[in-house]
C-alpha cells in the first residue's frame, strides 16, 4: 500500500513506469490500458492477468475482467449524484457493517480516496477521482487472500494509473 503513495502525485508517465516494472518482474505480457467511452474513466493493468473481459453493461458505466484464479477488476464512473466527497464516501465504507466487511486502510485527498480491505475471503482495493465534472471513476481490484503475494505488487501501480479525461 505503502508504494501508492509514493507515487499519488506523480505524472502518468511515471505511475506507467512503475506498471511495467511490476509486469516485467512478473513476467507478464505488455500493459493493456482500459478507456471508458462514457466518462473517459481510463486504467492500465496487465491484460494476460485480468484476461476474461466481461460484457458491457447496457448503461456503458464501466468495464470488469476476471482472471483465472479468482481476482477481479473494475474500473467505471459514475455521477456524483449524492455530492460525495473523498471523506464521506470514506466515512460511510467505515460504517458499513456487513458480514466479513472491514476496511484495513484509507486515505483521502483533495480529489481521491483509496480503501483496501477484506470482505469475506477476499482482499479489496479501490480509489476513486472526484471530477469537477461531477463523474466519480473509480477502480476497484478484488482478489482471493490467498493470493496476497501475486496481487498486492499489482495493485498500487494499477490503481495509481486510474486517470480522468
Amino acid at each position: 500500500m505503502k508504494h501508492l503513495h509514493l507515487i499519488q502525485g506523480a505524472p502518468l508517465a511515471i505511475a506507467l513506469s512503475s506498471l511495467l516494472a511490476i509486469v516485467a518482474a512478473t513476467a507478464v505480457a505488455k500493459p493493456f490500458t482500459y478507456v471508458n467511452a462514457r466518462f473517459g474513466t481510463a486504467c492500465t493493468f496487465p491484460d494476460e492477468i485480468f484476461s476474461d473481459r466481461l460484457p458491457e453493461p447496457e448503461n456503458g458505466d464501466g468495464q470488469e475482467w476476471l482472471s483465472p484464479d479468482g481476482a477481479s477488476l473494475i474500473c467505471s464512473g459514475i455521477y456524483n449524484v449524492d455530492n460525495d466527497t473523498p471523506k464521506s464516501f470514506v466515512a460511510g465504507e467505515k460504517a458499513n457493517t456487513g458480514p466479513g466487511y472491514k476496511i484495513t486502510y484509507s486515505k483521502t485527498g483533495k480529489n481521491w480516496a483509496v480503501l483496501s480491505g477484506v470482505k469475506g475471503d477476499k482482499v479489496f482495493y479501490e480509489r476513486r477521482l472526484f471530477g469537477k465534472d461531477d463523474v466519480i471513476r473509480s477502480v476497484w481490484i478484488e482478489y482471493p487472500s490467498s493470493l496476497k503475494a501475486k496481487y498486492d505488487p499489482l495493485t498500487g501501480a494499477i490503481a495509481s494509473s486510474l486517470r480522468a479525461p
